[in-house]
C-alpha cells in the first residue's frame, strides 16, 4: 500500500503517515508516529502538507486535535490537480523546445563541448565568471541512479567554490535525492523536490546555460540571453510550487 501510494505521487514519508491514519482511523498525533514509524519532528509538517492536498483533516475533541483521511475521491481530485499543472508545464517545455529550434546559427556558434570531469570543472569555472554576489544560479539536478554517487562527489568538491561566489544557488530535484551527503553538505543551496519528469541535468547563470550527460561525461556550453530567460522561466514555474 505504502508503495502504491509513493506512486500516486506522495513521499515516503506521507505515504507511511496517510497509510497509518487509514489503519488507525481517527487519531492524536502521538498513535499515528508509533504506527507510522516517521520522526515526530517531522509529523506536524507532513499533516500539514496531506491536509493541504486534500486527503486528511482533523476534528476537535474536547480542545484536542484528532487527524484523519477523508474520502478517497478526494484522492481522485489531488491527481486530478497535479495533473492540471504537469500538463501546464509540458506546454511550457514545448515552447521551450520550440525556441530552441529557432536558435540562429550564430547564437550556436558561442556554444562549446567539455568532455570527462576535468574538463567539467572547467566549465563551471566559466559558468561563475562575472557572475556578482546574489546572482541567481538555478540548476535541475538529473543523473541517472547508478552514477548518482560519483556525481555528487564531484559536486562536492565544487562546493567551497560556489559558497564564495556568492551565488543564489537554487536547485530542482527528486524526492529519492532529499537525504543525500551532497545534500546535507551544502546547506546553504536553497532545493526543492518534485516527483515529475524534469530536464537533465543542467545549470543556468546571467546569459549561460550548461547541459550537463553525466553518461560519458560531457557538457555542452551555451552562451544566449534569449535561450538562458527561456529556461529561467520555465525553471521558475516549477520552483515556486515545489516542495521544499
Amino acid at each position: 500500500m505504502i508503495e502504491q501510494l509513493r506512486k500516486l505521487g506522495l513521499t515516503d514519508g506521507e505515504s507511511k503517515v496517510y497509510y497509518a491514519l487509514l489503519k488507525k482511523g481517527s487519531s492524536t498525533v502521538g498513535p499515528i508516529v508509533k504506527e507510522s514509524g516517521v520522526a515526530y519532528s517531522n509529523i506536524y509538517e507532513i499533516l500539514e502538507r496531506l491536509i493541504n492536498k486534500g486527503i486528511v483533516t482533523y476534528i476537535f475533541k474536547e480542545k484536542t486535535k484528532y487527524f484523519q483521511t477523508t474520502n478517497i475521491e478526494n484522492i481522485e481530485i489531488y491527481l486530478a490537480k497535479k495533473q492540471q499543472e504537469l500538463d501546464k508545464q509540458k506546454e511550457m517545455l514545448s515552447s521551450i523546445k520550440k525556441e530552441i529550434n529557432t536558435i540562429s546559427m550564430d547564437i550556436m556558434e558561442e556554444a562549446e563541448i567539455f568532455v570527462g570531469k576535468k574538463s567539467l570543472r572547467s566549465a563551471y569555472e566559466i559558468m561563475l565568471q562575472n557572475t556578482k554576489k546574489k546572482d541567481d544560479f538555478l540548476f535541475f539536478y538529473n543523473t541517472p541512479c547508478e552514477l548518482a554517487e560519483q556525481v555528487e562527489e564531484f559536486y562536492l568538491t565544487l562546493g567551497k567554490k560556489f559558497k564564495n561566489s556568492g551565488v543564489n544557488l537554487k536547485g530542482l530535484t527528486f524526492e529519492r535525492y532529499r537525504n543525500t551527503k551532497g545534500i546535507k553538505q551544502t546547506p546553504w543551496t536553497k532545493m526543492k523536490y518534485v516527483s515529475f519528469p524534469i530536464p537533465p541535468t543542467m545549470d543556468i547563470c546571467r546569459e549561460k546555460i550548461l547541459i550537463i550527460s553525466w553518461k560519458r561525461p560531457m557538457g555542452f556550453l551555451i552562451k544566449s540571453q534569449e535561450l538562458a530567460d527561456s529556461f529561467k522561466e520555465y525553471f521558475y514555474s516549477i520552483y515556486d510550487k515545489a516542495k521544499h
